[in-house]
């Protein structure tokens, strides 16, 4: 008996690579929608749905309200790769709230499934913790950024919306830079439009397209972003700013998601049509929003890369996070000081 022998027939005997192809394609795509599903709640023809958020107090000098204005009262939880909160952080450097607002800074973890803080704040490790803290039973997400009411130990809100707007306006009799407003009276109506529009398309945008579960959702969103980055970049050509030679919300809404464009959504969200440096107008306006005084400050764009190559396992399983691309294009010339000013 030729035990040898037999042994290599036994051992030659395996699954065919078509047959070992379809397995591990049928096992990945059915723990990647399971993933997918805890990550990006989809609607039944697989597009993203974004949850609303669900602490939505204001600050304000109204009798009764338990959240007045004052100084050092208040604390902003962000995460530096998340533009939702990084439009929080834009605005209290415009206003020159740093002194009167804290910020602590918390990073997302694959393993924990949420936001940690790098430093225990509030006798919590983790930001699910803060939000039970404020709300014990609390059973929803724990986004960022979130306002919070240090005396009163409570989340205002955690809708970066409604949060910019009131950094805006709440704070004046203590910021550096009480004159600058970014949400006027007589542009309300057109930053609104602006907001909604870009909110759709662009802001949340990028995640549709990302987080799209079948291929038609990601066709829509796709269309739907580049359709809107043209229209917008086609109004730039002959306004300084969206809503014309004056900064607004609407501004700094659209500037963290295209901050983080070419280093996360283009690859990493299968936005790859162009880069947001590409474009004539929208990639000198980029630049123009970047170099306002302090806002460059508020920009980390190794923190961009980790938060979504790093932790976005369903997106990226390997976790390798890209070398590129080269940032040091922001500090170019914009030359946009004078579009859109008339000339006499």
């Amino acid at each position: 008996m030729d035990d040898g022998k037999n042994f290599r027939k036994k051992k030659g005997k395996s699954l065919p690579p078509k047959l070992i192809i379809w397995l591990g394609k049928f096992v990945w795509t059915t723990l990647w929608h399971i993933m997918m599903s805890k990550l990006a709640p989809r609607n039944q023809s697989g597009a993203y749905i974004r949850p609303n958020s669900q602490f939505r107090k204001f600050i304000s000098t109204e009798v009764g309200n338990p959240h007045p204005p004052a100084a050092g009262r208040y604390k902003l939880y962000v995460g530096l790769g998340c533009p939702w909160a990084h439009r929080t952080l834009v605005v209290r450097s415009l206003k020159g709230l740093e002194a009167i607002i804290s910020v602590s800074v918390v990073s997302p973890s694959s393993t924990e499934g949420g936001w940690v803080f790098n430093q225990e704040d509030e006798g919590c490790r983790t930001l699910a913790e803060l939000y039970q803290l404020a709300e014990p039973g609390y059973s929803g997400r724990a986004t960022v950024p979130v306002l919070w009411d240090d005396q009163t130990k409570a989340i205002v809100n955690n809708e970066s919306a409604e949060i910019i707007v009131m950094l805006n306006s709440q704070f004046n009799e203590f910021a550096n830079n009480p004159t600058l407003n970014l949400y006027p009276e007589e542009l309300k109506e057109k930053i609104d439009w602006w907001n909604e529009k870009i909110y759709h398309a662009v802001n949340n945008g990028v995640y549709r397209c990302g987080f799209a579960q079948t291929q038609e959702a990601y066709n829509q969103a796709c269309d739907e972003l580049f359709v809107t980055l043209d229209e917008i970049d086609t109004v730039l050509q002959t306004n300084r700013y969206l809503c014309g030679k004056n900064l607004t919300l609407a501004d700094i809404r659209l500037f963290t998601t295209l901050f983080r464009f070419d280093s996360a959504y283009y690859g990493l969200f299968k936005c790859n049509r162009q880069r947001i440096r590409d474009y004539q107008n929208l990639g000198a306006y980029l630049r123009d929003l970047y170099q306002l005084p302090g806002v460059a400050d508020t920009c980390d764009v190794e923190s961009v890369k980790q938060d979504y190559y790093g932790n976005l396992f369903p997106l990226n399983p390997g976790g390798i996070i890209p070398n590129g691309p080269d940032m040091a294009y922001l500090y170019e010339p914009h030359n946009r000081q004078s579009v859109g000013v008339e000339v006499s």
